[in-house]
């Protein structure tokens, strides 16, 4: 099926479009905290690269990504319209999120990035161990 709108646009109709942010992952993420009496974090600290959850007593803060968006290859799968586009899209993406772990590690935070896939029933162990080590780190 064609778009009824040339590409001009559609880019400029996709470019009002605003992120409503990873509402889903991040609700995982804060059910798991209440679970397991995690407890200190701070959502939507105004700082630069815009961290999801943020510790400030232990300088740490948790992005919790999008495994589609932030190129994780998980499920190995990538649109086939339009394929040229997204797959920048998702360069781009990767190396904002280099640029912002590197700039947070820079300044001394420990910086964890939870995949949306790791949330999942079989991998929460896991994803919990890492998330303690982080913020129980001696």
């Amino acid at each position: 099926m064609s778009d009824v709108f040339d590409k001009t646009k559609r880019s400029k109709i996709m470019s009002a479009v605003r992120s409503k942010k990873n509402i889903s992952t991040e609700i995982k993420l804060i059910s798991l905290f209440k679970k397991y009496k995690i407890t200190g974090w701070i959502r939507g600290y105004k700082v630069k690269g815009k961290p999801d959850f943020t510790f400030l007593k232990r300088r740490v803060v948790i992005f919790a990504d999008g495994c589609f968006w932030h190129g994780h290859r998980c499920r190995n799968t990538a649109p086939k319209d339009n394929a040229e586009y997204w797959r920048k899209k998702i360069e781009r993406n990767i190396a904002r999120d280099v640029t912002i772990t590197a700039a947070f590690e820079a300044r001394g935070w420990t910086v964890l990035r939870i995949w949306e896939c790791e949330l999942k029933r079989n991998n929460i162990e896991t994803t919990m161990e890492r998330i303690n080590a982080a913020l129980y780190a001696i």
